[in-house]
């Protein structure tokens, strides 16, 4: 019922038509501005006042401004169990994910502390879990493996054969993680005070999961191995993954059973418990910590039974109490992973700043993405002096932390005092753990990232474009590693995006019978097009990389190919100034020939004067002869001054100007034939709509010139429509706008330069038929 009241719904509106002059009396078209100039900026920028020292505090320290508003009994319960429950999932995955990290499991766990921490403190998100990440610790990995090889600590053991120092590597993979991290938080800080938290926006969705999901093969390839319980060489550079992988099936024969039993029953578990948290999730209180469980037992069984031991089974190993002191990092490092820094800093802040602000839209709270940036680079630059790596919000915690009720990043304090008990007096316990199960653990949090393959299916049917960046990010990030995946990744994203506005879509627009509403007549069977008026719209905004295209669509679309038009123009001039220039020295020629006959006549004249005198002289008394050959000669003489020196001049200078007005009468003629010709449909305007463009550049000022100035000379009026404010003061600061092109070619709406040119040309019952007549 809504429905059909809704379409019955009619509107009529009566007023003038507006071009852009009319508009800015109308509207009364200001030239303040309220923005302060750049000096101001700086006094007001460098103004010290206590209400600006607070708020410049709140805004850099977010937890000075919640925390004491913090509603004890709306969210103490909600983060207390909150707290716990992801404290318990921070233990095993930190020390799972140490392991992608090529570090120590107690170093997982130290980052899954001091990181979250300092999150408490500087962050705006409330909902999202800080501390390791498998993506993160991935690349983290292949930093740490790359500068700390294997081959670089051989060392000859008592027996003659070689063998690794497992401590010493350790310690200088730590080193490497650490300097990493620092670099990385440092990267994020800068960007984050500079108000670069923007560049997110340029990691599109699609590159984002394409992303994650490459960097899931990786995690999982780089599991495998403690799965089977074999050692697959490493491989560096391009194509390593299908290196490592080929190389893992070559080693499938020397599985370890007891590793890959170990294996498979914790995997079923964990799957079986999972999927029952996943469909019971809202009977269920708290989802069972089914990671915590099988650590505990698989500890315990793991050490009674002593399994590494019996069946060489390999276990995480020792596990010190208590922390290490902090440490500055080895900026020796620093230009070694620079490349590497910046990588891990932008994705970090990309998985951050998307779960934050898909909590912060379903909550209704603000996240601000430059604080952000600085809390995440202050979390990994503080957490690199504890010995930590660097550090993202996790899914699968995050996920934990809202549907367990928690609220506030109180939850991460909490998990926080859970994690910092196991470090000083649990940790030894863990030392019996299977790498295996951990492992496993790994595994089966990756699930959510697995998911993403669904995604090729639903693009393909929304978005190709976004389905070739997905798919262009996935494969690259495969065959190229996660380092040099990324780059390609964005370079690709960025490379569609100008694919896109440089290839946009160009219409010719009709009216909607009976409405104002103009229309692409392709689209809409419906929409007419406007006799001797072309309306041209492109679909994007027009500027250096479209500009020459759009020239070329418009004279495609509208059938009139200016380029034919000026040549013939110039040819029919060229033609007709050699025609002139051919009559005037014909004129020329024959004025001289004239000329040498009218001197030879004055010199016959002059002769037969002087015979006249001399019969004078001879004859004195004949007076009646003497007068009439008097009377002769001077006749003659009249005659051969009028005839022969001017008169057929004058009469040469009539007839070539009459020839030649006639010739370019006949010139005229034939170039308005030409027009015709190329103007079949008899187009006599055309309205350039460019409503969707945002901005000009000095490309697009000259383009719309030289428009209204070729198009001018074949005698079509342009007109623009649909100009947004900020572009007319683009145009007029850009000396768009002249004699020639003045304001009131530009209008308000197409309809509105639709109803004048019909004026213009007469056409009044049209112009009534479309105006009064709107309605929907």
């Amino acid at each position: 019922m809504e429905e059909k009241d809704f379409q019955s719904i009619e509107y009529f509106v009566k007023r003038e038509v507006l071009d852009e002059l009319c508009l800015d009396e109308v509207a009364q078209k200001g030239t303040w501005s309220t923005k302060l100039t750049l000096g101001d900026q700086v006094k007001e920028s460098l103004r010290c006042s206590v209400p600006r020292l607070k708020h410049i505090l709140l805004t850099w320290v977010p937890v000075l401004s919640w925390l004491p508003r913090y509603s004890i009994r709306e969210n103490a319960l909600g983060d207390l169990i909150s707290g716990c429950s992801v404290g318990i999932m921070h233990l095993p995955q930190g020390m799972a994910y140490a392991l992608l990290a090529s570090l120590r499991p107690v170093y997982g766990l130290y980052t899954s502390l001091f990181p979250v921490l300092v999150y408490f403190i500087f962050g705006t998100s409330r909902h999202i879990s800080i501390g390791t990440f498998a993506v993160i610790s991935i690349m983290v990995g292949s930093v740490t493996e790359r500068l700390a090889p294997d081959s670089n600590f051989i060392v000859n053991g008592t027996n003659g054969t070689e063998t690794v120092d497992i401590d010493k590597r350790d310690a200088y993979r730590v080193q490497v993680a650490c300097s990493l991290t620092v670099l990385t938080g440092i990267f994020q800080i800068l960007l984050g005070v500079v108000r670069f938290g923007f560049v997110v926006t340029y990691l599109s969705e699609p590159l984002i999961r394409g992303y994650t999901t490459g960097s899931a093969c990786h995690v999982c390839v780089s599991q495998l191995k403690y799965l089977f319980g074999i050692t697959p060489s490493r491989f560096i550079g391009p194509l390593s993954l299908i290196y490592t992988v080929l190389d893992i099936c070559s080693l499938l024969p020397q599985t370890q059973v007891p590793e890959l039993v170990v294996s498979l029953v914790a995997l079923a578990v964990l799957i079986v418990v999972k999927e029952i948290n996943d469909c019971y999730r809202q009977k269920l209180p708290l989802p069972i910590p089914i990671e915590l469980v099988v650590v505990i037992a698989a500890t315990i069984i793991t050490h009674f039974c002593e399994l590494p031991s019996k069946y060489n089974i390999d276990v995480v190993g020792e596990i010190p109490s208590g922390f290490k002191a902090p440490r500055a990092p080895d900026t020796t490092f620093f230009s070694g992973v620079i490349g590497d820094a910046f990588a891990v800093a932008i994705v970090g802040f990309a998985i951050n700043i998307s779960l934050s602000k898909t909590f912060g839209l379903k909550y209704g709270y603000k996240v601000d993405s430059n604080q952000e940036l600085v809390a995440l680079g202050l979390s990994n630059t503080i957490g690199g002096f504890f010995h930590c790596y660097s550090v993202t919000s996790s899914l699968s915690r995050s996920l934990v932390q809202e549907s367990t009720g928690g609220k506030t990043q109180v939850v991460g304090v909490i998990s926080s005092i859970i994690v910092l008990i196991t470090v000083l007096e649990i940790g030894p316990f863990f030392e019996d753990l299977p790498k295996a199960v951990l492992s496993t653990i790994v595994f089966v949090n990756l699930k959510g990232m697995f998911k993403q393959f669904m995604d090729v299916f639903l693009l393909w049917k929304t978005n190709k474009v976004d389905l070739l960046v997905w798919l262009v990010t996935f494969i690259s990030t495969i065959v190229l590693n996660l380092d040099l995946g990324l780059a390609v990744s964005v370079a690709f994203s960025m490379l569609t995006f100008i694919f896109r506005t440089q290839l946009p879509r160009y219409s010719i627009l009709g009216n909607l019978p009976g409405t104002e509403l103009y229309l692409d007549t392709d689209t809409y069977k419906e929409a007419k097009e406007i006799p001797g008026i072309k309306i041209f719209r492109s679909s994007a905004t027009i500027y250096y990389t479209n500009a020459e295209m759009f020239l070329e669509v418009l004279q495609e679309k509208t059938g009139i190919e200016i380029g034919k038009l000026l040549s013939a123009n110039k040819k029919r001039d060229a033609k007709q100034k050699r025609k002139e220039e051919k009559e005037k020295k014909k004129a020329k020629k024959e004025a001289k020939k004239q000329s040498l006959s009218c001197t030879f006549s004055l010199k016959e004249s002059q002769m037969n004067m002087e015979n006249v005198s001399e019969r004078t002289k001879g004859e004195r008394n004949g007076n009646s002869v003497a007068f009439s050959m008097t009377e002769t000669a001077t006749d003659g003489l009249h005659k051969g001054q009028v005839n022969l020196a001017y008169e057929p001049d004058i009469t040469m200078s009539d007839s070539d100007s009459d020839t030649g007005s006639d010739h370019i009468t006949e010139f005229s003629r034939h170039g308005d034939e030409e027009k015709k010709q190329a103007c079949e449909s008899g187009t006599h305007s055309i309205i350039l709509d460019i409503s969707t463009t945002s901005f000009v550049d000095t490309v697009t000022v000259k383009t719309l010139k030289n428009i209204f100035r070729d198009f001018g000379e074949v005698d079509l009026d342009i007109y623009l429509a649909g100009c947004q404010a900020c572009v007319v003061e683009q145009l007029e600061a850009a000396d768009f706008f002249s004699a020639s092109i003045p304001k009131s070619r530009l209008f308000i709406t197409v309809h509105d330069a639709v109803l004048y040119i019909l004026k213009k040309r007469g056409k009044a019952d049209f112009v009534l038929d479309v105006s009064c007549n709107t309605q929907m």
